[in-house]
């Protein structure tokens, strides 16, 4: 059993081969890449822009510094992190999915936010060099790649001693009614939701599933210890169905 667990990994409810997991998730995201804005504000009636806004807030970033939105998808975070670092700082969006990547690009463009460099990476093992940057976030994406602790090892590793880096995933529901509520919910009109507006029913049945298999509050906060983090704190966002984390490199 340790031999397959060591070479397998979750793709929502099914195990598949860890090599094949980045293949299927980017099968889902390229499916769903032109509808994806469309259905964050269908699927969450527009709350994910509230959770967004709590992030950025959070972030606190100022005028010159340097940010990486990872797993950046379409840019909401990347847009508002450009306009608050002004032309001194530097912002970059990087994804793992050419796709995203590319709806991401257009809408900064569309925006007038020519400044802000995009890039095709791994989060896993990002491109960067060590102390590149005083604050990179991930929304919504950590629960997507493979191994996430190596990931959050990256991502520490990029932050200057003293940056910050930020996690807004999916977690677990704080109360029981909630949370079986929230199943109904993700498990028959998620999917639904997809046909309509996406024509996928499969894609967000997985993303569905993705959430279930993700790691809840504690055990994610514990991970961001294990990478090296420090003061970490967890905020819990619409009775825990969103968590945002937050840690520093101290060190």
């Amino acid at each position: 059993m340790a031999g397959e667990r060591d070479t397998t990994t979750h793709f929502g409810f099914q195990q598949v081969p860890v090599g094949e997991k980045q293949g299927r998730v980017a099968g889902v995201f390229t499916s769903v890449a032109r509808k994806y804005d469309v259905m964050n504000d269908l699927m969450s009636l527009g709350i994910h822009r509230v959770w967004k806004r709590f992030v950025i807030d959070l972030a606190g970033v100022r005028r010159g510094e340097r940010v990486l939105d990872v797993a950046g998808g379409t840019g909401d975070l990347a847009r508002a992190f450009a306009r608050q670092t002004g032309e001194s700082g530097l912002v970059v969006l990087s994804d793992i999915n050419a796709a995203m990547l590319g709806e991401g690009r257009s809408r900064l463009l569309d925006d007038g936010l020519v400044r802000v460099p995009v890039a095709q990476a791994n989060a896993e093992c990002l491109p960067f060099a060590e102390g590149s940057f005083d604050c990179i976030t991930i929304g919504f994406g950590l629960r997507n790649v493979t191994d996430k602790d190596a990931a959050l090892r990256s991502m520490t590793r990029c932050l200057k001693v003293g940056g910050r880096l930020i996690v807004l995933e999916f977690s677990k529901p704080l109360l029981a009614p909630l949370s079986k509520v929230y199943d109904q919910y993700s498990f028959k009109i998620l999917p639904w939701m997809g046909q309509l507006v996406a024509n996928d029913a499969e894609s967000y049945r997985y993303l569905a599933e993705s959430i279930r298999m993700h790691p809840d509050q504690d055990t994610l906060k514990g991970m961001m210890e294990n990478a090296g983090l420090a003061r970490v704190q967890v905020y819990n966002l619409t009775g825990g169905i969103v968590a945002v984390h937050r840690g520093y490199r101290l060190e």
